[in-house]
């Protein structure tokens, strides 16, 4: 018996979703935050997958530069649980 669509999705999914590869985000937002999205990836003459990329490694960098490590404060960043 062929599979359903809803079937071959979720294997796709399946079969992308392993270890530290790629993780599926599906979410809405407001349009004013999506316009601006779409505004700056096209300035830049890159996707807005990649935009989100960029803008959430460069904020996790950020952060992670002003923590002081084996601190309450690094611990808390990363979800360490004494």
């Amino acid at each position: 018996m062929p599979k359903t669509s809803a079937q071959r999705q979720a294997a796709y999914r399946s079969r992308r979703d392993h270890g530290d590869g790629e993780r599926r985000l599906n979410t809405w937002i407001s349009a004013s935050a999506h316009l601006p999205l779409q505004r700056i990836a096209r300035h830049h003459g890159i996707t807005r997958r990649t935009l989100i990329k960029r803008l959430a490694l460069t904020a996790d960098d950020d952060i992670v530069a002003a923590l002081e490590l084996d601190t309450p404060a690094w611990d808390h960043y990363f979800g360490v649980t004494p």
